[in-house]
């Protein structure tokens, strides 16, 4: 009942749309024929009289229906004039020959008509409202799209709902009612054809999507498909190949007529090839027969996609055939490689040679200067195939990893063949890199890092197999990417850049992953020789991409990525061939080596490589502070380890830095300066905590003398912040300088004064009466926040340099008055240990003094902050004498406290008097 009432609705409606339809053809006749007459009598009439005329011959109910109509078909009916002297000069040029009339037919619904260029005649009549405009624009999409849309679909279900209610009725066996259902379908493509080969055109403009003759061939298209499948699937009459046959014609030729249909066409036939395999079932199914017909289909489907540029439905195409293998190798019991092989290797020649083998450009550089985004769908499915023949234990612990190594050489190829499909070759890689980080076993890695068991096993096997398969992939990977890097260096260097990249990153990943995996991971000369080799290889190719540039030795990004490859694979063979301390060691002095080749080479990279040996010699003493390991670190003070381990990479960073500052200069000199610094710092913190803890750097809880170490970085990386921006402005770096800043003070003001202060925690101070845990903790810290203080003062903000000068004060306040507790206390200063009255004395003339030193300081430096700061401490010296020493203190002491505050608040007053006299003088 709904359908009917749908089925009536629909009739009514498209009833009242032809009716409006056949008056306005009426109106639109009138006019061409005045406008035929008047060309026809050769009247030369201006525009506005023409258009005056015109206007004037039609009646009067004509006149007043002029002007509603002229929004036809998005303003096509003001050309008409022109569209009629552009037939009439047609006509008299004679008729077309065939070819030309079936090329204008072919052009079919995929060329958009040109809108024509229109202006309004004076005197015409004014344009219709925008509220009309639009009830024309949905009544011209009700009957010249929307109907021939639902008409097509309405079509190809009735053919289904005939047979079901012959099924139901039991009028015909069911040989007849396919055998109906099949003409159905063959007539409406038939009539399809024979509307297009009559001369059929849109005859309104923006219609085109309601191409009649493609709805009809799809709709028949559609029929054939459930006849096909009825035939197999419900009644038996046909085997599964027979069925299969058909169904792959029919798709294959559904895709074959969208070149005369358009692209909605294609698509339809597209979904009906792929969907075939899935239709037909068989008991014993035949691999080889589903990946050659899906070859079969590819194929067709890429050259006709390439006719007409329909990116998408290649696309489409490709996916499907991925789909279809990955499922394949998913579920089938028994899975045959060799027709997962053809399958990914004729994706790859149809990509090739098909969809990018007839590109049709002019000139090379065209070529070779774009990107087919397309290749990114079937670049994904082959490197996924080839991921899982390699890793799956499946196909792995079988020697089937040789087909996915197949796989990603042909990628690799396959992007050299053809320079556009650049997605390849990151496909074969990303997949490269996976397969062998998967072969590294868990264990070598850190177990614990991962949270798995010390017997865990890798995701892919390791045999000699996959050990020589990685050398292979690497030397292709080599060999590939410095070669199209060299070709592309002048002409394109992103893409020169890719290739380079991927030249460098795969066999860098495969020889760390066989050396984790099969060789000695404390030391390997083994694998060191190989790394060495690869070192002078990435650089000796860098120089050989580098003088293919234009201009010529200019370090291009594809040199960058292969001299950057280099320095990464002289770090390998410096991990592989030396011990910790020794790899440690001359990592750092590596520095110099980038740095020095800047003589000759003016590279950008050059700098960065030293930067990144910086970076690396860092991140090894985090690693182990103790440089060999605290079981081999000797305990003599100073001449051990940590002096070599520290110092050689701070002396290397400095040259490094001289070196560029002469050469490249720019950013890298600025990072060595500061990783030179960084060093020098480090290299006294270490060794005064070294002496300090007698040989032994505790690596548990975090002490004071580790929290000095936290304290001194973190200043000295605000200096170091602080230079590198005034040199190279940074926003980064202002606000990044001044965060380390105010971390220190936070860190000095919480875990120096209170957290882990010797008098609260009676820690030991040590046993060496100068360089001891005070000197590193206050003392330091105090010289390097007065420092930092000076530097910044006209550089930032006046609230950061007196915060910097205020803890400065403070720390070396703290460092004397800490240093007489441990004059008096000896090695443990904590506060339960009483006080001596000797000791109270001495702290009242050492503040006294303090405050004294402070005074001058400020006034010599002009920081206000330390005058205040002496005011401060000086008046805390008064309050002690006054309440603590005067009941505390008894004799001579006790008057030698008066008498000495009492001088130097005379003298402080003096020192002041005479200091606003000289002011007053001077103004």
């Amino acid at each position: 009942m709904f359908f009917s009432l749908i089925a009536i609705a629909a009739v009514i409606a498209l009833f009242v749309i032809v009716s409006r339809q056949q008056n306005r053809i009426a109106l639109v006749e009138r006019e061409l024929g005045v406008l035929r007459g008047l060309v026809q009598s050769g009247a030369s009439l201006s525009a506005p009289k023409a258009a005056g005329a015109a206007q004037g011959a039609l009646p009067e109910e004509a006149k007043a229906a002029v002007a509603p109509a002229a929004p036809l078909a998005d303003g096509a009916g003001e050309d008409i004039a022109a569209k009629h002297e552009a037939a009439e000069a047609e006509a008299a040029a004679g008729p077309w020959t065939k070819a030309q009339a079936a090329a204008a037919q072919s052009a079919g619904p995929s060329e958009p008509a040109q809108p024509v260029s229109t202006t309004e005649t004076p005197g015409a009549e004014p344009p219709a409202p925008a509220k009309a405009a639009r009830q024309s624009d949905v009544e011209t999409a009700l009957g010249t799209r929307w109907a021939v849309w639902v008409g097509g679909i309405a079509l190809a279900l009735g053919g289904l709902f005939l047979i079901r209610y012959t099924i139901e009725a039991g009028i015909f066996g069911p040989g007849v009612r396919l055998a109906m259902a099949g003409i159905l379908g063959l007539v409406l493509i038939a009539g399809a054809e024979f509307i297009r080969r009559t001369g059929f055109k849109v005859p309104v403009q923006g219609a085109a999507s309601a191409y009649i003759p493609a709805i009809l061939t799809g709709a028949g298209a559609f029929i054939l498909f459930g006849t096909v499948y009825a035939a197999h699937g419900i009644y038996g009459f046909i085997g599964p190949a027979t069925a299969f046959a058909l169904l792959g014609v029919i798709g294959v030729a559904t895709i074959g007529a969208s070149l005369l249909h358009g692209l909605a066409l294609a698509g339809i036939g597209l979904v009906g090839a792929m969907v075939t395999p899935a239709l037909v079932a068989s008991e014993a199914p035949n691999p080889w027969a589903l990946f050659v017909y899906l070859a079969i289909v590819l194929a067709a489907t890429a050259a006709i996609a390439r006719i007409r540029d329909w990116k998408a439905l290649v696309a489409a195409a490709f996916a499907g055939t991925g789909i279809w293998t990955i499922l394949y190798m998913v579920d089938a019991p028994e899975v045959n490689l060799a027709a997962v092989l053809f399958i990914s290797l004729a994706t790859l020649a149809v990509l090739a040679l098909v969809w990018l083998g007839l590109f049709l450009v002019t000139g090379r550089d065209a070529a070779e200067r774009g990107f087919d985004w397309p290749s990114i769908v079937p670049s994904f499915f082959i490197a996924l195939s080839a991921l899982g023949l390699s890793v799956d234990p499946a196909f792995a612990s079988a020697g089937d990893a040789l087909h996915g190594a197949v796989l990603l050489a042909a990628l690799a190829a396959a992007a050299l063949y053809r320079p556009r499909a650049l997605p390849l070759v990151f496909a074969a890689g990303i997949a490269t890199v996976l397969i062998y980080l998967s072969i590294i076993p868990p264990a070598t890695i850190g177990a614990d890092a991962l949270d798995v068991g010390l017997d865990a096993q890798p995701l892919a096997s390791s045999d000699t197999l996959t050990f020589r398969i990685g050398i292979a992939l690497g030397l292709i990977f080599l060999a590939a990417g410095f070669w199209a890097a060299r070709r592309f260096a002048a002409t394109v260097p992103v893409r020169a850049a890719c290739w380079a990249a991927w030249g460098v990153i795969a066999p860098l990943v495969v020889l760390a992953a066989l050396w984790l995996t099969f060789g000695d991971i404390d030391r390997d000369f083994g694998y060191a020789m190989p790394a060495l080799l690869l070192t002078l290889v990435f650089a000796a190719g860098g120089e050989w991409i580098a003088r293919a540039e234009e201009p010529p030795l200019s370090g291009g990004p594809a040199v960058s990525f292969a001299l950057a490859g280099a320095g990464i694979a002289g770090l390998l063979m410096l991990h592989m061939a030396f011990g910790s301390g020794w790899t440690t060691l001359l990592l750092g002095a590596a520095a110099i080596i980038p740095a020095l080749a800047t003589r000759w080479r003016s590279y950008p990279v050059l700098g960065w490589i030293g930067v990144g040996a910086a970076v690396a010699v860092l991140g090894r003493v985090a690693f182990d502070p103790t440089i060999v390991g605290a079981a081999l670190l000797s305990r003599t003070p100073v001449f051990n380890w940590l002096l070599p381990g520290y110092g050689v990479p701070a002396l290397a960073f400095g040259f490094a830095a001289w070196q560029l500052a002469r050469t490249t200069n720019g950013r890298p000199r600025l990072a060595m300066e500061a990783a030179s610094a960084l060093f020098a710092l480090l290299t006294i913190a270490m060794l005064v905590r070294h002496a300090m803890h007698g040989g032994v750097i505790d690596t548990g809880t975090v002490t004071l003398a580790e929290q000095a170490i936290y304290t001194l970085i973190a200043l000295g990386a605000g200096a170091i912040l602080v230079a590198i921006d005034m040199r190279s402005p940074s926003s980064v770096l202002r606000y990044g300088s001044m965060a380390a800043g105010v971390v220190s003070a936070g860190l000095i003001a919480v875990q120096h004064f209170v957290v882990l202060n010797p008098l609260l925690t009676d820690e030991s101070t040590g046993k060496i009466p100068v360089f001891n845990l005070l000197f590193l903790a206050y003392l330091l810290p105090a010289i390097a926040a007065g420092a930092l203080a000076l530097y910044v003062r006209d550089k930032r903000p006046r609230w950061y340099a007196a915060m910097l000068a205020l803890i400065a004060a403070l720390l070396a306040f703290a460092y004397a008055t800490l240093s007489v507790r441990r004059l008096f206390k000896g090695e443990f200063i904590a506060l339960w240990s009483g006080l001596g009255q000797l000791e109270t004395y001495t702290y009242s003339a050492l503040w006294l003094v303090i405050g004294v030193a402070l005074l001058t300081a400020g006034v010599w430096l002009k920081s206000q902050v330390l005058r205040i700061a002496s005011a401060v401490l000086i008046a805390v010296a008064v309050v002690k004498v006054f309440l603590f020493d005067m009941s505390e203190l008894e004799g001579v002491l006790r008057a030698l406290s008066f008498i000495g505050l009492g001088a130097v608040l005379i003298g402080i007053g003096l020192f002041y008097q005479r200091l606003l006299t000289r002011a007053a003088k001077a103004g």
